[in-house]
């Protein structure tokens, strides 16, 4: 890891938030995220700008947004470690009592919001996460594509409910969470990177919060994130899949899971990505150590997230036979 520009270090004395910021490339999105944490008011932050691989030239514009600051510190790994093993490099390097981080084709939806998130994580101590609304930046539509939880819940997305994960576009994670869960799984790559987190932070007590009233605005870019032709789907499955088998399921249990997967991967044009990725999360279960859910956990799930996707027969209908986001 090579510092780059800005602050060496954060600050000694205790402070609110560390923001995290991935970096590769899409250096104007990227200028304009740095911007939108370090206009954040009425909260103490250091931001981390972490990146995995940008051009000598963009990284140089990057290094100019935090040149001379000592809120903001600009580090550049050695290659790409994904969104896992990237923000968990970032989140290594701070010590304020929360983690936010935002992707960097977004913004925050005004300068109060990292303070909102902050206040509230302090208004509910048993709270190890929360993921934030995500829309779209040119209309402030909810953004489908980040729409981690059940379908039947889309109408209450300016609401705050409990839920088993958060999407990684706009969320805050408790330091206390974070340390005690052991970060996210490097392994994964990228891909249900926070679903995996939030089963072991649910494991140990903790409450997953999704609030609608904490906005962070996304500037979709389809031929970004809709790579389903290459390797999106492939990781989708095989991260799901090993997810499943270090959380104690059995092949048996998760046969159906895999029979709609092939069907979706049919449906969608990448069965063959399916058809890799079910063995490679196999291997990769092999090496990592089981750890199953307890029936507390379990039921955790079977309230704030089963219950939400209806009889099988609509879970079918809207998961399995569902295009993927960006299909026609």
């Amino acid at each position: 890891m090579q510092h780059v520009a800005g602050a060496l270090a954060p600050p000694v004395q205790p402070y609110d938030a560390d923001v995290v910021i991935l970096a590769v490339d899409r250096v104007e999105e990227t200028e304009q995220a740095i911007a939108s944490a370090l206009a954040q008011r009425a909260v103490g932050r250091h931001l981390f700008v972490v990146d995995q691989g940008s051009t000598p030239e963009n990284l140089a514009r990057l290094a100019a947004c935090v040149a001379g600051r000592d809120d903001a510190t600009l580090v550049r790994l050695d290659r790409n470690y994904g969104v896992a093993g990237g923000r968990n490099r970032g989140s290594a390097l701070g010590h304020g009592r929360v983690i936010v981080a935002i992707d960097n084709d977004a913004e925050f939806a005004d300068t109060q919001t990292l303070a909102r998130a902050v206040a509230a994580m302090d208004e509910a101590p048993d709270v190890g996460a929360l993921g934030f609304r995500i829309v779209v930046f040119a209309d402030g539509r909810d953004d489908l594509s980040s729409w981690g939880y059940p379908s039947s819940l889309l109408p209450r997305a300016g609401e705050n409910f409990d839920s088993v994960t958060f999407v990684g576009a706009g969320h805050a994670i408790r330091r206390a969470a974070w340390d005690a869960a052991g970060g996210y799984d490097a392994a994964l790559f990228f891909n249900w990177e926070e679903y995996d987190f939030s089963l072991r932070a649910i494991e140990q007590g903790w409450r997953i919060r999704y609030r609608g009233d904490l906005v962070v605005r996304h500037k979709v870019s389809p031929e970004q994130r809709f790579a389903w032709s290459k390797t999106r789907w492939y990781y989708f499955v095989r991260n799901r899949l090993y997810i499943a088998r270090k959380s104690g399921d059995g092949w048996l249990a998760l046969a159906p899971r895999m029979a709609g997967y092939l069907v979706k991967g049919v449906r969608n044009g990448v069965v063959l990505q399916t058809l890799r990725a079910i063995p490679a999360a196999a291997r990769m279960a092999r090496a990592a150590p089981r750890a199953p859910l307890s029936p507390r956990a379990r039921a955790y799930l079977a309230q704030n997230d089963i219950a939400h996707r209806g009889s099988p027969l609509t879970r079918i209908r809207r998961e399995v036979l569902a295009l993927l986001p960006g299909h026609a």
